[in-house]
């Protein structure tokens, strides 16, 4: 593979050493927060995924970056992707012409490695005539945040409240934070619910590897019933901006109204770290998540995947795509430890 490609006067080079781009991403703020060096630490911990880390230089100066992850199993094929796990985790960049220069060195790796597509997660499109296809059915919901949970609470509707206030003065209902202490609980309550949904589960690895690599802005929420966990939540605060990568119920005990403590706790603590903004994650457009997101005050925001395309569709991999409904009805049969035995290795070829 070529190491060095220059566009004009952008330079774009391999790079085995992303941490250096540190410096150059906290002055992004929350936009650079996922192009980040733990984060690729965590996805080749957590899902051996190999990794590709592109940097482009004007000069001296780090002036745009590009991580890659090189996604392949037998069952699906291969894809570079920015990054898979990820929502947002494409092109940082000072300019459009270093936003061009970036993606023309990916689409030459996506070539060399022979792979299905690129896909790059982009909040914003970037001008490129080899992306060609861009994926927007989904939308990031967020949240702007108040000062203070008082303020929250007021600009709840009143049905909202009463949800929230149910379980609040439920005492057989408690409220836990931690790290690897709460792991298990939290792996537990997430298969569970994968199986349910007819999605294979990440491996615990994964989550082990974010709580490792963020030791500050990484933790766990778990919400027990008279002392047996039936809800959980991962919460990542980021320059700004709370992320909850994953939260799970125990649809047996939806009657408590576990899940509307849950969801109010982890905002209450967003705002106590002093965040602005709390982002619920992508959903489909009028969907019953997007509806759950929406009902406390969440607006979207678009999300806006491209692809360079070399084999079949860029859908074909999603799970709404149609391919996949036999497949997910067996598994939705299956029992929990198996999905957790079987499920880290088919998903983490899943792009």
């Amino acid at each position: 593979m070529r190491e060095t490609k220059t566009t004009t006067t952008v330079q774009v080079e391999l790079t085995a050493a992303p941490s250096a781009w540190t410096p150059y991403l906290e002055a992004k703020g929350h936009p650079g927060f996922y192009q980040r060096a733990e984060w690729l630490r965590v996805l080749q911990t957590g899902l051996q995924h190999e990794t590709v880390c592109l940097q482009a230089r004007q000069g001296s100066d780090l002036t745009g970056v590009l991580p890659l992850a090189f996604v392949k199993s037998k069952l699906f094929g291969k894809f570079l992707v920015s990054l898979p796990y990820l929502n947002s985790s494409g092109i940082v960049a000072d300019s459009p012409e270093v936003e061009r220069a970036l993606v023309d060195r990916a689409v030459e790796f996506a070539d060399e490695l022979d792979v299905r597509y690129l896909e790059l997660r982009h909040e914003k499109p970037v001008e490129h005539d080899k992306l060609e296809l861009a994926v927007t059915d989904k939308v990031h919901m967020r949240l702007e945040l108040p000062g203070t949970a008082d303020e929250l609470w007021d600009g709840l509707k009143s049905k909202l409240r009463s949800q929230v206030r149910k379980p609040l003065n439920d005492e057989s209902l408690t409220v836990h934070w931690g790290r690897h202490e709460l792991l298990g609980e939290f792996y537990s309550i997430f298969c569970r619910n994968m199986r349910d949904l007819g999605t294979p589960p990440f491996s615990r690895k994964l989550f082990a590897s974010i709580l490792d690599e963020f030791p500050h802005d990484a933790e766990l929420c778990c919400v027990r019933l008279d002392g047996k966990a039936i809800a959980s939540g991962l919460l990542v605060h980021g320059p700004g901006v709370t992320e909850v990568p994953s939260a799970s119920s125990l649809r047996e005990f939806n009657s408590t109204s576990a899940n509307m403590l849950l969801y109010w706790t982890l905002l209450s603590r967003a705002i106590e770290r002093g965040q602005s903004v709390f982002d619920f994650g992508r959903s489909s457009k009028g969907g019953g998540t997007y509806r759950f997101k929406a009902q406390w005050g969440a607006k979207e925001s678009p999300a806006v995947w491209q692809h360079y395309v070399r084999e079949g569709s860029a859908t074909d991999m999603r799970p709404n795509s149609g391919k996949f409904d036999l497949m997910i009805r067996s598994w939705q049969k299956l029992p929990v430890w198996l999905t957790q035995v079987i499920g880290p290795s088919i998903v983490r070829g899943i792009p």
